[in-house]
């Protein structure tokens, strides 16, 4: 028999162990590989401001036909509820943790000093939570974010170390949407950056067209390494300063030469034959809706162009939101891209409600913007829309941001893409800002860390899964004893089932606690206080719970917020400069009055 050299032997033994670890390595890559192509890319679009009917699937005439496609390619949830203020709600949409546990209790520009000695009252997103971009990173994830932070702007509270790979952030509650400025006086100036560092912007810089071009650009850079991507696009549209470009503007010239009684009826009827509200939905009339026809003619037509100039701004959002998702499908990602579109909070209602009026005018062109009708909402204007139109725009719920009605909570939330098998349809049961975060992760197949990450405790998840309801297997994830409680700035609620207890401050709301069923009733018409007291009672003590168990403090008794916001944006920007003034002129006081006591003996 033929003898088999050692040295073939050795190398024969060598061979079978590098083959064998080969092997795995190839395979362990396809597994990685394989993964990889199953996890689908996620598309987080956050609207700023924006009315539960401004968009045309929820019954609006403001033509949005990329949110329309993607509502017809999805799932439409009509009671769906955020906080009603942008930095609260944008914690919870990103950690799927209570605001007063994640340490934004409240926007920072509204907290007053009984309060800014809390570490839930800070504004800021705390260390104690994890961002949906921190898991999904880990995770091997590509996670970008261009648009509006508005959690924090030292360093180390930026988006780039909370798990965005790579970012365009502008940092502050709102900004011009023209050119690198701000937009009210509690700002030095407008705080943009990138990834981390400070930066200056382009001189033909439009926001929502700026956000979708950085957006593709961070897609495109890592698109050949096959690893899925997360991306999330917080607009300006549609905060103050309410500007857009002409041609878009030109559109809704004319749409609403009607005023704001006959929007708010108009949208009420679209909304009721889409089905986005029952039948027999009823609204209220708010208390700050002035008599459209009492106006003179002048008036009339300027008012027409501010809310066309609003109605321009969620048209561009729409189509620039369309330039993206062309490109995903020219590039093939579309069809493993799911997409969440949704609102921070229901419509801005600060708009003064007569720009005419001497102070609105000296605090424009302190600014340096102006009013005039010709330019509204170009380059160098200032624009918003009335009390009035925000009514309309949440048309047919009552109040709107800062309050805890529900045109300050319900806003539009579209989830699309294929993992939605019931497309088309609409979801009528409760949903929470804190839901997001959660169903992302179960889309991508990434667990929940459970109590501890990177090394830290952190806060546990309070929102539900809702790809239950996505794929069709169930209705709702509440049940109808489970409660969601709500609090900023003293306006609060609880929601339980079909219904809801709320307490909206002044100057608006009455600061007494109301029950409705805003499944029947979502224009929140008919109190059920004394008609169910049992009900109002064990929600009540539901809500006395979440106090306790979350830390909610109660507002100063005068509390005003936007008295608040110019304090605390004088101290911002004038900081030590501005004590020295207040107690050189309590110096000057107390010398007046020891002066008179003198003079007088």
């Amino acid at each position: 028999m033929k003898r088999i050299p050692t040295r073939s032997l050795k190398s024969s033994a060598l061979a079978l162990p590098a083959f064998l670890f080969l092997t795995f390595l190839f395979l362990g890559m396809d597994a990685v590989a394989a993964k990889a192509a199953q996890q689908p890319n996620v598309v987080l679009i956050l609207a700023d401001d924006l009315g539960f009917t401004d968009i045309a699937p929820y019954g609006s005439e403001i033509s949005t036909p990329s949110l329309t496609a993607l509502a017809n390619e999805g799932i439409q949830f009509t009671n769906y509820h955020t906080a009603a203020s942008c930095a609260p709600s944008r914690a919870m949409l990103l950690t799927g943790v209570d605001n007063h546990r994640s340490g934004v209790a409240n926007i920072p520009e509204s907290i007053p000093p009984a309060q800014s000695s809390f570490d839930s009252y800070q504004g800021v997103l705390g260390s104690n939570v994890v961002t949906v971009a921190s898991l999904l990173e880990d995770a091997g994830y590509h996670t970008y974010m261009a648009g509006k932070w508005h959690l924090g702007k030292e360093r180390h509270q930026l988006p780039s170390r909370r798990g965005f790979e790579r970012t365009v952030a502008m940092a502050d509650t709102g900004a011009d949407n023209w050119e690198q400025k701000p937009y009210i006086p509690i700002y030095k100036k407008a705080n943009w950056f990138a990834d981390g560092e400070e930066m200056e912007l382009p001189k033909d810089f439009y926001s929502s067209r700026f956000l979708i071009d950085k957006t593709i650009e961070f897609i495109d850079s890592n698109r050949e390494d096959g690893q899925p991507f997360f991306a999330y696009v917080p607009f300006q549209a549609v905060h103050i300063p309410v500007q857009a470009p002409q041609e878009f503007i030109d559109q809704y010239m004319g749409v609403y030469d009607s005023g704001w009684e006959q929007l708010r009826q108009d949208r009420l009827t679209k909304a009721l034959e889409l089905g986005v509200v029952g039948q027999g939905t009823a609204m209220v009339e708010m208390s700050t809706t002035q008599d459209w026809d009492a106006l003179p003619d002048d008036r009339k037509r300027y008012e027409a162009k501010r809310m066309a100039v609003y109605g321009g701004m969620v048209a561009a959002m729409d189509f620039h939101i369309g330039r993206l998702i062309e490109h995903l499908k020219a590039t093939g990602q579309y069809d493993n891209t799911l997409f969440v579109f949704t609102s921070d909070n229901g419509t801005e209602v600060s708009g003064t409600p007569d720009p005419s009026k001497a102070p609105a005018r000296v605090f424009v062109a302190s600014q340096g913007y102006t009013s005039e009708y010709e330019t509204l909402g170009l380059k160098g204007s200032f624009n918003s829309i009335s009390p009035s139109f925000a009514s309309a725009s949440a048309s047919p719920l009552a109040f709107y941001k800062f309050y805890a009605g529900e045109g300050g909570l319900r806003v539009p939330l579209i989830i699309a893409g294929q993992s939605v098998l019931n497309k088309g349809e609409l979801n009528h049961a409760l949903s929470h800002v804190t839901d997001i975060t959660p169903t992302i992760l179960s889309l991508a197949g990434v667990k929940a860390p459970d109590g501890r990450f990177g090394g830290r405790p952190i806060e546990a998840m309070i929102g539900r899964d809702l790809m239950p309801i996505i794929r069709g297997d169930v209705e709702r994830v509440y049940a109808e004893d489970e409660t969601i409680g709500y609090e900023v700035g003293g306006n609060a609620a609880l929601f339980r089932g079909d219904y809801k207890i709320v307490m909206n401050r002044g100057p608006v709301g009455d600061r007494q606690w109301h029950l409705y069923n805003i499944v029947s009733d979502p224009g929140e018409t008919e109190d059920l206080a004394d008609a169910m007291p049992e009900r109002m009672q064990v929600m009540l003590r539901a809500y006395e719970q979440y106090v306790l168990e979350n830390g909610v403090l109660p507002v100063p008794v005068d509390y005003k917020q936007v008295y608040q916001v110019g304090i605390n944006g004088l101290r911002e920007v004038y900081g030590k400069q501005m004590l020295v003034l207040l107690v050189s002129m309590l110096i000057l006081v107390i010398f007046l009055v020891v002066g008179r006591s003198i003079t007088r003996r």
